[in-house]
């Protein structure tokens, strides 16, 4: 073959390779543009949801029943860790010379139905989901959700000064929210509206959501300890609930919505009408427990000895191995140094009949509405009786919903439940998130 034709076939198939190189080449280098776009693309995409301050947040799902009674709560005189909940310790017991107190004679007056008595009554009813309540809940509040609007509103305004800032403090302490707490949620709405840089009504009412749960705090332990536990000397003893709280606060229908709730969470109660003082007290209990099959240990007499009644309240729980008792106290003056000292004796002397496991749950029932005048009494309470926990009545339209931030700050223990109303489902486990979509109306 001629050289020259030789040159030209190489010449030729080198060319074509070239511009196959070129052309695989290019197409390497698309893919690995996009490629890297993509990547860049979608860490953006990441970090601006992620960094959004208007991004739509999860909330935990609402506490049911069995959530609020699966263990003891946190800081409970329980004399030994719930069994059915690992890794929840024991609190130590509080211990008390023995010869300071002598245990109770027993109390002739007392009454204690029989098994059959306790058995003659209505089919048992199912309350109503704890979900539903809180549903209910944030319409009562919602209807009147002053609080939130109110804040929403000055907050929202197309110019944001000074003056605006005194009213949405002067709308705080009217809500009974307190010096505190309304200072550090001042302090955080203004470094949140600095760094948000606008103040359309969604961004205002994320923020403002935002640093009202924190102030509820929802960490703390709601729980209720509702179950039995073994004492030190192997006697498998009651939880024991002791309610306290003035009269009118609804302490007494409040502890008849408790042993309904229970009931239906397959426990067993025994409640005791420790309340003596007051006319048809025991009667009004009675009447609660025979709704729902739970006896009712009540003296026949106006008057008794009120620590007695305790005492043979937990000594029936202990015989029948009863879950939970239940016991219902005088609706006590807190100036009154003498009833206070006597409840305190009631807390005592049941306590000797745990055989050393001591009471479970003091749990102090508010009237919502009562503001100052209900932390004057939370204070006294407390000192005289170890609170644990917080009920708050009356938690409809009529409150301001402040207190709940109040009463927590003062006495350190959480709010564990809410009565709604007048109805035998108005009883629902607190819920910091739904409380605060309450308060703003959503």
């Amino acid at each position: 073959m001629d050289p020259v034709q030789i040159l030209e076939i190489v010449g030729a198939a080198v060319a074509g390779v070239a511009v196959l190189g070129g052309g695989g080449w290019a197409l390497l280098r698309r893919g690995r543009r996009q490629d890297g776009s993509d990547e860049r693309e979608g860490t953006s995409s990441g970090t601006s949801h992620a960094g959004s301050s208007t991004a739509t947040r999860e909330r935990p799902a609402a506490p049911t029943w069995s959530d609020t009674l699966t263990a003891p709560a946190a800081g409970s005189d329980s004399a030994t860790a719930d069994p059915a909940v690992p890794g929840v310790p024991a609190s130590p017991t509080e211990t008390r010379p023995a010869e300071a107190e002598e245990l109770p004679e027993l109390d002739e007056t007392v009454v204690v139905p029989s098994p059959d008595e306790a058995a003659a009554t209505p089919p048992l009813e199912t309350p109503e989901p704890a979900a539903d309540r809180m549903v209910r809940l944030r319409d009562r509040l919602s209807r009147s959700g002053s609080l939130g609007r109110g804040l929403l509103g000055m907050l929202s305004r197309e110019r944001v000064d000074e003056s605006t800032w005194d009213e949405v403090e002067e709308t705080l302490l009217l809500a009974d929210l307190g010096p505190d707490p309304t200072d550090e949620l001042l302090e955080a709405l203004r470094r949140r509206m600095r760094v948000l840089g606008e103040n359309s009504p969604a961004a205002v009412r994320e923020v403002l959501r935002d640093e009202l749960v924190a102030l509820v705090d929802p960490g703390m332990d709601r729980r209720l300890a509702a179950t039995a536990v073994t004492a030190e000397d192997g006697t498998v003893v009651p939880s024991t609930i002791l309610m306290v709280g003035v009269n009118g606060t609804g302490k007494t229908t409040t502890v008849g919505k408790l042993a309904r709730v229970l009931v239906a969470e397959g426990r067993t109660v025994v409640l005791g009408a420790a309340d003596t003082f007051r006319a048809a007290a025991a009667d009004q209990l009675e009447t609660w427990g025979s709704r729902v099959g739970v006896r009712t240990v009540r003296s026949d007499r106006d008057g008794a000895d009120p620590a007695a009644v305790a005492f043979d309240a937990v000594a029936e729980g202990i015989a029948e191995g009863a879950d939970v008792v239940i016991i219902d106290t005088a609706g006590r003056l807190q100036n009154k140094k003498g009833l206070m000292d006597e409840l305190g004796k009631v807390r005592r002397v049941a306590e000797k009949a745990l055989h050393g496991a001591g009471v479970r749950e003091v749990l102090l029932v508010l009237d919502a509405t009562t503001g100052q005048n209900g932390m004057q009494q939370a204070a006294v309470f407390a000192e005289a009786v170890d609170v644990t926990g917080i009920v708050l009545t009356k938690l409809d339209g009529t409150a301001k919903g402040g207190i709940v931030v109040n009463v927590q700050r003062r006495l350190g223990v959480p709010v564990k439940m809410v009565g709604l109303g007048e109805g035998m489902d108005d009883l629902a486990p607190f819920d910091a998130y739904a409380f605060v979509d309450a308060l703003l109306g959503d």
